[in-house]
């Protein structure tokens, strides 16, 4: 049996979070159906942080770029007339990635014994996404599953190299801030400690300043057992809190106002709502089921919400650039470019266009991120070790100048 997290429309039109366990993704959405939900967005629980890497029974593992390698050459293979279990066995043989073979042979057979193609990838999760499967599904039925899967290779390839800038400009400011304190840990626990003990020797009443810091040494020193209990609490609290959905949406409300994160936020989940609304669109997803849909491949809660909320408002018969505007979380030039989209019958090229359009800037914002970031570490780690100097060497010098 697995865990799986939910997000569902209730039968007043509600949306509803939650977690089920059943033997498969079929038989939870199965389950959630029997209960009168419309299922949005079923996918198994996740058991750690964010990784590139989609782990598998078995300790298998399958990366990023093997599925978006594999994506790449099926488009190619099917666009050149390869029949789909011909092309599944080539690439099923061929792929270097141990994981991805498994899951390969299991949809091979599915196919092979009737099953259509996106119902066989529905089967992995771990490693097919919701939107990889309806983008084939709705491939599939409108006859183009050739040019659906060079969208999904390409939309994969831009989410990735996101991914992979935004953790390379990340390098520098975490080796910096790793080596700052480990710097101020040496100071407070071999530095200090001999100098407050001339202060203590010479007696007198000490600034609040100084008496911080001599505690905090102190509690590095002797005290660091119960500071590390401490801290490992205070990880589990904020990481339970943070898991359920009102911890987790004002979490990722916390990130959205946040000066540099907030934007890079921003605009990498317009930038992937752009780009898989316009290619579900594209691919001849209703409006609203490509909505939900996108909604569910967002990483910020808050625009996942928004998103569900304007699902909602299509369905009472209001216009699309109309129903992302109430939501207040989308820019300004989003609403504008959705507006005509919708009056010139292209809403999915615009989108396209919008999607290329916020690409660009999340690359030149983490492009400058160390530039903007470096001053920053060096003001702040800077601040911090002047205070820790000042407040000892203060009393220290004032000690000389009485004797």
């Amino acid at each position: 049996m697995t865990d799986f997290s939910y997000t569902v429309k209730t039968a007043t039109g509600a949306t509803q979070t939650g977690n089920i366990t059943a033997r498969d993704k079929s038989a939870a959405i199965a389950t959630l159906k029997q209960k009168g939900f419309h299922p949005l967005v079923v996918r198994p629980k996740a058991k750690g942080g964010m990784s590139m890497e989609i782990k598998l029974p078995g300790g298998d593992k399958i990366k990023s770029k093997d599925v978006v390698v594999f994506t790449r050459q099926f488009s190619t293979m099917i666009a050149a007339g390869v029949p789909i279990l011909r092309a599944l066995t080539t690439l099923k043989e061929q792929s270097e990635s141990v994981g991805l073979r498994k899951v390969l042979e299991q949809v091979q057979s599915d196919v092979q014994g009737g099953a259509t193609l996106s119902d066989a990838l529905g089967k992995h999760p771990k490693a097919f996404s919701d939107t990889y499967i309806n983008m084939v599904r709705a491939g599939e039925a409108g006859g183009i599953l050739d040019q659906i899967l060079n969208r999904l290779a390409f939309q994969q390839e831009k989410d990735n190299s996101i991914k992979a800038k935004f953790k390379g400009a990340m390098v520098y400011p975490a080796v910096v801030t790793t080596v700052a304190i480990a710097a101020v840990i040496f100071l407070m626990v071999s530095v200090i400690p001999k100098l407050t003990s001339i202060l203590k020797e010479a007696g007198g009443e000490l600034p609040a300043q100084t008496k911080l810091i001599m505690g905090i040494s102190d509690l590095l020193l002797n005290q660091w057992p119960l500071l590390i209990g401490a801290l490992i609490v205070i990880f589990i609290v904020f990481k339970r809190y943070t898991s359920t959905p009102k911890g987790k949406y004002q979490l990722h409300s916390l990130m959205l106002k946040m000066p540099v994160l907030g934007k890079i936020t921003l605009k990498v989940n317009v930038a992937r709502f752009a780009r898989t609304f316009s290619s579900l669109l594209g691919a001849g997803v209703s409006v609203i089921e490509a909505l939900d849909t996108t909604a569910g491949a967002l990483s910020n809660v808050v625009i996942q919400q928004s998103l569900f909320d304007a699902a909602n408002a299509i369905k009472n018969g209001q216009p699309v650039s109309e129903s992302l505007a109430t939501s207040g979380v989308l820019p300004p030039i989003v609403i504008q470019m959705a507006a005509v989209g919708e009056e010139t019958g292209k809403l999915d090229t615009v989108l396209t266009k919008v999607a290329d359009f916020y690409e660009e800037e999340v690359d030149t914002v983490i492009a400058s991120l160390s530039s903007i970031i470096e001053p920053i570490l060096i003001v702040g780690l800077g601040s911090i070790v002047g205070f820790i100097v000042m407040s000892v060497l203060g009393p220290i010098t004032a000690l000389q100048g009485a004797v």
